[in-house]
């Protein structure tokens, strides 16, 4: 990849720990929350070059897009998207790391 550390490191937002998240990472899926612009060859060397692993497969999703109100005013929440990593057999990734 061409792409600067700093792109790379702009791309991934945050992990994202829920029950189904936390139950993927046993089957060594892990779960961020990425830019909207981001495509997956660019998720797949973000990763890659922070945490040193190999990554196998990435899905995207973008969940749909929730409507509140305000008032009188109708609006709708902002859109992330998250990125599903798959990653080679006997890498993982520490989110908790022990302190």
């Amino acid at each position: 990849m061409t792409e600067s550390k700093r792109i790379l490191a702009d791309v991934l937002l945050r992990p994202i720990i829920t029950e189904k998240a936390t139950v993927l990472m046993e089957q060594r899926k892990y779960t961020f929350e990425v830019m909207p612009t981001a495509t997956k060859p660019l998720i797949r060397a973000a990763v890659e070059e922070m945490f040193g692993v190999r990554v196998t497969a990435v899905n995207t999703l973008q969940p749909a897009r929730k409507q509140r109100r305000v008032g009188r005013f109708v609006g709708y929440r902002t859109r992330p998207k998250r990125a599903v990593v798959t990653l080679a057999e006997g890498d993982s990734i520490t989110l908790f790391p022990d302190t």
